[in-house]
């Protein structure tokens, strides 16, 4: 793709020379030129008044793709041993409000589990679900799972697809994007209609968390993202309600390789922060590794975990399994205590959808009070063994 000058249109007029903001517009023999320093930035061809300053295909140039037939929503629920997992159901509550806006259906794509599990879907918001029980999507392979859900695509053609940024999703759905030659924006933590376009806005942390960016697939579909789990709230549960489930064979579905077995990692230091309704998280304010015996305490009496900053797990104070954030898990328990951190945008990202978010630390400034409920401005030696007593005292 260049901007070019149609000689024959153009007048001289020089108007075009004034609205580059990289001087990459000359005048030759009484003609615009468009040079080398052009970054495509377009402001040219609005200002043109002769309509003289176009857009020339080149070969290799992606041409944009006709998107007209591609309607609805889709939610891929990942299964593991035969029951949904609770990111699909974060997925449709977020589905649910994406296809409302659009006025279209919501669809639900299972593989591998039971017509229970894909009535229970529908249930929690689809209104069909695309379910293939063959035998060999019951463990999860790349191979098959992109093949037949790439087939599902190009036949019924979603305008959006959504899935899980967990191992599963991350695993196989750019192999999806590729295959049906549309982008995928992964790690996302917000998404929204443009109310303009109509174009799926999907936002997710860059720069090291430093900004927000907002990233669009305007020109083809499907718009596909991963999410990250725990940041979307679910829908509303409706046992009565009713939908269409959709056998879908697999008849033509082949693999290279077969999942002989697979191992579950037990470790007693394994910690489920994603599943806590309650997370008592520390961070660099604590000053000492000594400070996460007391959160262990009150994350005892409150029957939660214990969380930590990423500041706090390089200093080696605990382990990388209980980190939240960016580069840690992303968390939505009922209740998240942070204590001693400070708030950086980074750890924001993985917790600030928690119901309710109670914030202790010594400095009124500090960015973590921006999005706590409720906020206490003081020393965590000094709160915390006062939180511990009050709890236990209320138990008893």
């Amino acid at each position: 793709m260049r901007i070019a000058v149609n000689i024959e249109r153009c007048t001289g007029c020089g108007q075009c020379i004034d609205s580059c903001p990289f001087t990459a517009i000359v005048m030759q023999e009484g003609k615009a030129f468009i040079n080398e320093y052009c970054q495509f930035c377009r402001a040219c061809m609005s200002i043109c008044p002769e309509g003289a300053i176009i857009e020339i295909m080149e070969e290799g140039d992606i041409q944009k793709a006709d998107i007209s037939d591609y309607k609805g929503v889709w939610v891929f629920a990942e299964q593991r041993d035969g029951m949904v997992a609770s990111v699909a159901y974060e997925l449709l509550g977020a589905g649910r409000r994406l296809a409302d806006k659009l006025k279209a259906e919501l669809s639900a794509v299972l593989f591998g589990s039971t017509e229970d599990q894909a009535k229970e879907l529908i249930r929690w918001g689809a209104d069909k679900v695309y379910h293939c029980k063959d035998s060999i999507f019951e463990k999860f392979n790349d191979e098959p799972y992109s093949q037949l859900l790439t087939n599902l695509v190009k036949t019924h053609k979603p305008e959006i697809v959504l899935a899980g940024a967990t191992p599963i999703g991350r695993s196989f759905i750019p192999r999806v994007a590729a295959r049906v030659r549309t982008g995928l924006t992964a790690d996302c933590t917000a998404l929204e209609i443009d109310g303009d376009s109509g174009n799926l806005l999907q936002i997710r942390p860059a720069f090291g968390g430093n900004i927000m960016a907002t990233i669009l697939c305007p020109n083809h579909r499907p718009q596909m993202a991963t999410v990250r789990p725990r940041v979307m709230k679910r829908g509303e549960y409706n046992a009565d309600r009713n939908g269409e489930i959709i056998p879908v064979s697999a008849d033509n579905i082949t693999s290279r390789t077969k999942v002989l077995e697979t191992i579950k990692e037990v470790s007693e230091c394994m910690v489920n922060l994603q599943e806590a309704d309650v997370i008592v998280a520390g961070g660099r304010g604590l000053g000492k590794p000594d400070g996460f015996k007391m959160l262990e305490e009150l994350a005892e009496v409150l029957n939660g975990a214990v969380g930590a900053s990423r500041a706090a797990v390089d200093e080696g104070w605990i382990p990388y399994s209980h980190q939240v954030g960016q580069t840690g898990k992303t968390v939505c328990p009922k209740i998240y205590i942070a204590c001693g951190i400070s708030g950086a945008v980074q750890h924001l990202v993985g917790m600030q959808s928690s119901d309710i978010i109670i914030a202790i630390n010594k400095n009124p400034e500090a960015p973590i009070f921006n999005v706590a409920t409720y906020g206490i401005v003081g020393d965590v030696y000094e709160v915390v063994p006062l939180l511990i007593k009050k709890f236990k005292e209320a138990k008893q």
